[in-house]
Order: C-alpha cells, then structure tokens, then sequence
C-alpha cells in the first residue's frame, strides 16, 4: 500500500510524446533545490523555501516517496507530479481522495508540459485504480492553475478562503 491504495510504486516510467514521469534519481537533487527555492514556483504556495536550508536538508535522491514522480524533458528534471491520498484536508469534501499535485521550473512554463505530464498521470492512475475520484486545489489568482485544472476535466466543487487567499477546490470525476 503507498497511500494511493494498491498500486505498486514507483510504476514504469511514462512516456508522453515529449516527456518521461519517472521514479526521482540522486541526479535531481540540484533541480528540486531550483524548484523548491523559487520565488516563482511558490508564489501561490505560501513561499519558497530558503535555498541554504535545502542544501542542507534534502536527500541524496529528493522526494523519492510514493506518489511524487519528476518530469524529465530531454533527460533533464522540469518538474515534480505529486499524487497523494488526502487523510487531512481543508475541506472535507477532498478527504479520502487523490490529490493531484505538480510544481514546474519557469524556464518549462507556456509550452504545454503541464497539461501533457498530468493528463498522462491522470490516464494511468486512472487505469490502475478506476473509479477513483482525483481533486486539485489551487488559488484562484492563479490563472495557469485555473486553465490547466478545466483542461484536465475538473469541476468546481467549492471556493474557500485559507492562506489568506480564495482557493479553488475542483474534483475530476472518475473515467466511466
């Protein structure tokens, strides 16, 4: 059991026709550092996290955990995929469902990688587990989020306020 159910981890890499969602390596250790310490990528996720702290703090091989896939372009880390069981939750409505997840690098922003790595991680989690439900959250000023969050087929299920922002609660209902 990973916390996703009965689904082994990691799973075969997946292939897109740009990307590959793979278990992380040690080699993806200075990427998730970029990731993790970028204003850019957190401006709607509470702030980046010191990039001294991390050096110090994270692993040989970063976030190698079930549910967190990198997105590796041209065999280099862009980005993360994170699919994790919600056991807490700011809404209830979210408990006990899949979280959808994903944190890009800027330089990969506008070329579409967002929409291909999740829409090929919803297919396959979708194929291992049907009839399971998956949600996204997000800010609402995050208009990217919004887009891709309508794209992959979720509806809004709720706007709350937390963070001292309104967020976005969407569910993308099970293939079927």
């Amino acid at each position: 059991m990973t916390g996703l159910g009965p689904i082994t981890w990691p799973p075969a890499p997946i292939r897109t026709e740009r990307l590959v969602l793979r278990e992380p390596e040690g080699r993806d250790r200075a990427m998730f550092v970029e990731l993790l310490s970028s204003p850019e990528v957190h401006t709607y996720l509470g702030g980046p996290r010191p990039r001294d702290e991390l050096e110090r703090e994270l692993a040989a091989v970063p976030e190698g955990w079930p549910g967190s896939l990198v997105v590796d372009l041209d065999g280099a880390m862009i980005g993360q995929i994170l699919l994790r069981r919600a056991v807490e939750h700011r809404r209830p409505a979210a408990v006990g469902k899949v979280d959808l997840g994903y944190l890009f690098l800027p330089r990969a922003w506008g070329s579409g990688y967002a929409t291909e790595a999740c829409a090929a991680v919803l297919d396959w989690f979708g194929d291992a587990l049907p009839g399971e439900p998956v949600v996204l959250a997000t800010q609402t000023a995050n208009t990217g989020s919004m887009r891709l969050a309508a794209k992959l087929g979720f509806e809004e299920v709720e706007r709350f306020r937390a963070w001292g922002a309104e967020q976005w609660l969407g569910l993308r209902p099970p293939a079927g």
